[in-house]
């Protein structure tokens, strides 16, 4: 009888944990690609991405891989079927050439940690 009763209650969990909402991010694309940026340019870019969980995205924290980088990340939560972004923004007035930075993104999504990129190279504006 104690072995049916535990047999009935794993399943049950075993159930519930099966309907359990999940949040999922899915960004139109995980690096972005800035080409060739003149120094002292524009360097705001934005990351796109959707809620495609049926639970509420909250983003917990954005760091960047350097101070030359300043991630912003949504404040609210972002609903399911709801579009969020992440603005990223380079300090273009640093030395010329290429560069690479990452962006962790946190937050309660299925897959809670995700590395976004940015790539590009910094020339010399005409003269």
């Amino acid at each position: 009888m104690m072995k049916k009763t535990l047999l009935l209650l794993f399943m049950g969990l075993l159930a519930f944990g099966l309907h359990a909402q999940t949040a999922k991010i899915k960004f139109k694309t995980e690096t972005i690609d800035y080409g060739q940026v003149e120094r002292g340019g524009d360097g705001v870019r934005t990351f796109e991405f959707t809620n495609i969980g049926d639970a509420p995205l909250v983003i917990s924290d954005v760091k960047s891989s350097c101070g030359c980088t300043i991630p912003k990340k949504p404040e609210q939560p972002i609903g399911p079927g709801e579009t969020g972004s992440i603005e990223v923004k380079y300090d273009t007035n640093r030395p010329v050439g290429p560069f690479r930075k990452a962006i962790t993104v946190s937050s309660n999504a299925d897959t809670p940690t995700k590395v976004l990129k940015i790539k590009g190279e910094l020339v010399e504006g005409a003269k």
